[in-house]
């Protein structure tokens, strides 16, 4: 039993510093081929817009529109990808521990 809420602390631990690594890591987002960029946090924080005066045009707003959201779901799918990267690791190890923990990414209690 020892050995197991060892091993649960260990990987607590590793799970805090995988959140700790994508909460500190910037991505950017673009759409457009780089016209428009968004720049945030691997926890979702926007914390940049950059809009290539080329695609500004008052008589086509709709452009600028959906490339702004482009961008946004680009810097959205790199975010996943951040996540599955450093988190997966961590989830495939949890299997071993009696199923899972709430909290912990397995089928825990209230799942």
């Amino acid at each position: 039993m020892a050995g197991l809420l060892a091993q649960a602390q260990k990987m607590q631990e590793q799970l805090l510093a995988a959140q700790n690594q994508i909460a500190e890591t910037e991505l950017t987002g673009s759409a457009g081929g780089g016209l428009v960029t968004v720049t945030g946090s691997g926890t979702g924080e926007v914390t940049g817009v950059t809009i290539d005066p080329k695609v500004v045009d008052v008589d086509d707003v709709e452009t600028l529109q959906d490339l702004v959201v482009g961008a946004l779901a680009d810097l959205a799918a790199q975010r996943d990808a951040l996540a599955s990267q450093t988190m997966g690791p961590l989830a495939g190890g949890l299997g071993g521990l009696g199923g899972g923990l709430p909290g912990f990414g397995g089928p825990g209690i209230g799942q």
